[in-house]
């Protein structure tokens, strides 16, 4: 095969470790081609070529030419050259989650002296990180783009001293006396603080509608900035009414010939700004008062989307080539213990301290119950939170 300067992920729709592979770099923001092996034979014959015969995906070939078979997230982190474990077993404060809120309660606790740790699972800058333009943080008076603004926000907390691990999960929180243990990864391991932050913020809701789960990855998708490059020249289905929905609709239309908008309800909650650039762009168009009522297979990927017209009740079938969800935010709260409180929807529950109904741990950002999912009040959260931590470390131990 011809050589490539980027990342070349040789699969198939079908296989789950192609997926997960694809999953990785998405939430790493790292530029890749893919490959489907069954719609090219000469791919395929690649693919056979390096594994000796063999018909191994993913098959992943890097700009130096080296080249993975099947790898694991671990091993794929290793290549990237991402500092996945911690330098030490003990901080002062351990901060889950490098969205806006976590990066900047990292500064300001860095800042007082603070020995910090931020572990993300994905990439630095959260959901703000995968925005195609911020124009309302503070500051910025022509905008930037979410991945500048990552950017930046991680060189800040990096120049003040804070560690940083990416792709790297925790999966227990727990308490030890006064101290706080946080486990990094099935069988990795535990870190220890005097205080904890949850700022893990939300990922999008799924719809929850028969064929939706097999077509995650394939052709339905919560990223337009990282899978949004798949569809160029493509016609894309856009599900939710709100501000997210808008601004990734608008960011398709990059690579989409044609971006419908699908709202449940009779009117957009977006706001009357981005409802007037969808209204203006003419490969763009919105339909309310309708709803999925399932996604359709065939041959392994998308044939159809099962639409209902909430007014009439007539159901029809239509045909994009992909689909991109956003009707709302789950809270990624999943790996905290039940001495955690959180509200029905699973939002961490805090005092006026932002301390949880855990002592020391605290929570901010988008995660928290309460929060207005916007990156300045998430910064803002972030900040407080540290402020918080530091009261909390003077009271209970004497330090800062």
């Amino acid at each position: 095969m011809a050589e490539s300067d980027q990342i070349v992920v040789y699969g198939a729709t079908w296989c789950p470790d192609c997926r997960r592979a694809k999953q990785f770099f998405g939430e790493q923001r790292i530029q890749y081609q893919w490959v489907d092996v069954e719609q090219d034979e000469k791919a395929m014959a690649y693919v056979e070529s390096v594994n000796q015969g063999r018909r191994i995906i993913p098959t992943i070939v890097f700009p130096d030419g080296s080249i993975l078979v099947e790898p694991s997230n671990a091993q794929l982190a290793e290549k990237l050259g991402l500092v996945v474990r911690a330098s030490r077993s003990f901080y002062d404060v351990i901060i889950v989650g490098a969205g806006p809120a976590g990066l900047t309660a990292a500064l300001y606790t860095a800042r007082e002296g603070l020995d910090t740790l931020v572990i993300e699972r994905g990439a630095p800058g959260g959901q703000a990180g995968v925005t195609q333009i911020i124009d309302n943080f503070p500051g910025f008076d022509t905008g930037i783009s979410g991945e500048e603004f990552a950017r930046r926000l991680t060189n800040q907390a990096r120049r003040f001293g804070v560690e940083i691990l990416t792709a790297s999960e925790v999966v227990e929180l727990r308490e030890n006396g006064n101290y706080r243990e946080v486990k990094i990864g099935e069988d990795g391991p535990c870190c220890c603080a005097l205080a904890v932050l949850i700022a893990t913020g939300a990922r999008y809701r799924r719809l929850g509608v028969p064929g939706e789960d097999d077509l995650i990855g394939i052709n339905v998708h919560f990223c337009a900035t990282c899978d949004g490059a798949f569809y160029k020249g493509k016609e894309v289905l856009v599900i939710g009414g709100g501000n997210s929905a808008f601004e990734e609709g608008l960011f398709l239309t990059r690579f989409a010939s044609r971006v419908t908008i699908l709202v449940r309800g009779a009117q957009p909650r977006a706001s009357r700004i981005l409802q007037d650039k969808v209204a203006g762009h003419k490969a763009m168009r919105v339909v309310t008062n309708h709803t999925v009522r399932e996604f359709i297979r065939g041959d392994g990927r998308l044939r159809a989307v099962r639409v209902r017209d909430e007014t009439t009740g007539r159901e029809e079938e239509w045909h994009p080539d992909g689909v991109f969800v956003f009707v709302g935010m789950s809270p990624n709260s999943e790996f905290l213990p039940p001495e955690i409180e959180r509200d029905a929807h699973g939002f961490v529950v805090t005092d006026r301290t932002l301390q949880t109904s855990m002592t020391g741990v605290f929570a901010a950002g988008d995660v928290r119950a309460g929060a207005t999912a916007q990156a300045a009040s998430a910064a803002g959260e972030g900040a407080t939170a540290a402020l918080m931590i530091r009261q909390y470390l003077q009271a209970t131990f004497g330090r800062v």
